[in-house]
C-alpha cells in the first residue's frame, strides 16, 4: 500500500474511532478498530508505523474535540482559520505519544503473537499515560471512556480507565497478530476474547462500597449562555434566579454550577451574599455553590464555598474548595504563549492552584468530595483524598460550565467521564452543570436523574452515600499511575531485550 493511502486509512480509522466515544453502544467498533490499527502497523517499518500513529491520533483526537473550535472562534474571536490549525496543532502534538508507541511496536515485535499483543498493549498503555500526565495532561478520549457500557467497564474499580485501555488493546490486537500462526494458536487467541469479555459481564465490578445513608438534593442548571454569563447587563437577571432557587431548593442538599455566582462576594449587591448564608446556616440545608474567592494580594482563586449550619463558626463562614487542576489558556496561560491568548477575546483568569486531596464538605453525615470542571477527569488526582479511608468522600459533586463549547458531543463526553469516575470508586456523583449534563449518577455508573442539557431548571433527586476502597483507590490513593507506568514499561523492556522475530 502506498504512503498516501496508508496515512489516509490511518486518518479515517482515528476519525472512527472517535465515534465510539459519543455513542458507547459502539464499543465493539472499538475493538476492531483498534485491531485494524495493529495490524496495519505490524506490517510497517517503525519510520513508516509512527506516521501512521501520528495521522491515527491526530484524526482521533481532533474529531473528538473539534468543539475546541466553539470555544476559540464563536466565543473566543479566533479567526476560523486559525482556531482549526490551532486544534490540529493540539491534536498532532498530542499524538507524537502514540507515533513513539507504534514505532516502538513495530521495532520490537516478535511475531509471537500474544507477545506481540502484550507489547502492543504496554506501547499504548504508555502513550495514554503520557498524554495524560506529562505536562498539565489532556487524557480526554482516553481510550477505556469508550468501554463504559461494555463488559470491560467491570474493571474499573479493579484498574481504572488507563488500566481497561491496555486490556482492550491486548484482546483487540491478539487475535490479527496471530494471523500467520497456526490454526490452533489464532483460535485460541479468538477464544481467549470471547471468554474474557464474557467473564467481565458475568462477574462484573464487585461490591466494594457499602451504602452510607441518603441525601435528598437539588441541582441547578442556569443555562446561561456563554457570551451572557460575564455581561454586566446580564448578570443581575441571572444572579436573580440564582438566589430564587436556592432559597427555595428542596434537597437538603443544593449544589449549584461553576461560577454559578461569577463575582466575588465583595462584589456583589449588598446583603445578596449574606443573604444566601444565613438560610443555610440557619437552617436544615447545605449548599455547594461555586464562585470566585481571593483578592488582589492573595491571587484568586476557581472556588466552590459550602454552607451549612456547621460552617458558620470557620472563616469567612463557609467550607472553601479551590480548584488544583488549572485549564491552560483559560486559567492560566502558559509560559510563551500570551501572544496567543492576546488573539482572543476571552475573560481568561490567572488563578492559583488549591491542593491535591483537598478535604471534604462534611454534611449530614456524608462527606462530599468537591471538583470543579475537568478535574474529575483526572482520577489519580481524586484519589488522593482516600489515602486516608475513614475521611474519604462518600460521595463526589462536579459543578462544571461547558457553556464555551455549545450545543456539542463535549456533554455527552463530560457525563462518561463522571461515569467512569463513579466506577472505578464506587461512589456516587453529582453533577450540576450551566448547560449540561446536570445529572445524579449513582456508584454503579448509572445516570438516575437527568435534566435536558441546554434548558434552565433544577433537579430533584436522591443519592445514596458510600464508604469502603475499591482496588483502584487504595493504589491509586499510594500510588497514583505508577504501577501501570511499571507494567506498560517493564513489558516493553522485555520485548525489547529479547526480539525472537522469526526470519522471513
Amino acid at each position: 500500500m502506498s504512503l498516501f493511502l496508508e496515512l489516509l486509512l490511518a486518518a479515517a480509522l482515528g476519525a472512527l474511532h472517535s465515534l465510539t466515544f459519543v455513542h458507547t453502544r459502539w464499543w465493539w467498533g472499538q475493538l476492531l478498530i483498534v485491531a485494524l490499527l495493529a495490524s496495519r502497523v505490524a506490517a510497517l517499518a517503525p519510520g513508516r508505523a509512527a506516521g501512521v500513529g501520528l495521522v491515527f491520533g491526530t484524526a482521533w483526537i481532533a474529531a473528538g474535540t473539534w468543539w475546541l473550535f466553539i470555544s476559540l472562534h464563536t466565543y473566543g474571536g479566533l479567526p476560523a482559520w486559525l482556531a482549526v490549525l490551532a486544534i490540529a496543532a493540539l491534536s498532532a502534538t498530542l499524538s507524537l505519544y502514540l507515533a513513539a508507541a507504534m514505532a516502538a511496536f513495530a521495532r520490537w515485535r516478535s511475531g509471537c503473537g500474544w507477545r506481540d499483543a502484550l507489547l502492543f498493549g504496554a506501547v499504548w498503555l504508555l502513550a495514554e499515560l503520557a498524554r495524560g500526565v506529562i505536562l498539565t495532561g489532556f487524557p480526554w478520549l482516553a481510550s477505556g471512556y469508550a468501554q463504559l457500557d461494555a463488559p470491560l467497564a467491570a474493571l474499573a474499580p479493579w484498574l481504572g480507565v488507563y488500566g481497561i485501555g491496555f486490556v482492550l488493546a491486548v484482546l483487540a490486537s491478539w487475535p490479527v497478530l496471530n494471523r500467520r500462526s497456526a490454526l490452533r494458536s489464532r483460535s485460541i487467541s479468538v477464544i481467549a476474547l470471547i471468554l474474557a469479555l464474557g467473564a467481565a459481564a458475568s462477574l462484573g465490578p464487585g461490591r466494594f462500597t457499602t451504602a452510607n445513608g441518603t441525601l435528598t438534593v437539588t441541582l441547578l442548571q442556569g443555562n446561561v449562555a456563554q457570551d451572557e454569563k460575564f455581561a454586566a447587563e446580564q448578570m443581575p437577571k441571572a444572579l436573580a434566579w440564582t438566589r430564587e432557587q436556592l432559597l427555595a431548593a428542596r434537597g437538603v442538599l443544593v449544589v449549584g454550577p461553576e461560577t454559578v455566582i461569577p463575582l466575588l462576594p465583595s462584589q456583589l449587591d449588598p446583603g445578596y451574599w449574606e443573604e444566601l448564608a444565613a438560610h443555610f446556616q440557619r437552617g436544615p440545608q447545605a449548599a455547594l455553590l461555586g464562585l470566585p474567592l481571593g483578592d488582589e494580594d492573595v491571587g484568586y482563586t476557581n472556588s466552590a464555598a459550602g454552607v451549612s449550619a456547621a460552617t458558620a463558626a470557620l472563616p469567612g463562614g463557609f467550607y472553601r474548595y479551590d480548584k488544583h487542576h488549572l485549564v491552560p489558556f483559560g486559567e492560566f496561560i502558559p509560559t510563551g504563549f500570551h501572544w496567543f491568548t492576546q488573539l482572543m477575546n476571552i475573560p481568561l483568569g490567572d488563578f492559583n492552584r488549591g491542593v491535591v486531596g483537598a478535604p471534604s464538605f462534611a454534611f449530614h453525615g456524608q462527606r462530599i468530595g468537591a471538583n470543579i470542571c475537568y478535574e474529575d477527569l483526572f482520577g489519580e488526582e481524586l484519589a488522593a483524598r482516600f489515602a486516608d479511608a475513614a475521611n474519604a468522600p462518600t460521595m463526589f459533586a462536579n459543578i462544571s460550565n461547558i457553556g464555551w463549547f455549545g450545543d456539542s458531543s463535549a456533554i455527552a463526553q463530560h457525563l462518561q467521564i463522571s461515569r467512569m469516575r463513579a466506577l472505578e470508586f464506587q461512589r456516587p456523583m453529582l453533577r450540576a452543570t450551566n448547560t449540561g449534563a446536570t445529572a445524579v449518577i449513582d456508584h454503579r455508573g448509572h445516570v438516575t436523574h437527568a435534566l435536558a442539557p441546554h434548558t434552565q431548571g433544577v433537579l430533584d433527586g436522591e443519592v445514596q452515600g458510600r464508604t469502603g476502597l475499591t482496588p483502584f483507590a487504595w493504589w491509586a490513593s499510594r500510588l497514583g499511575v505508577w504501577p501501570l507506568w511499571m507494567l506498560g514499561g517493564l513489558l516493553a523492556a522485555a520485548a525489547a531485550l529479547k526480539p525472537v522475530r522469526p526470519a522471513a
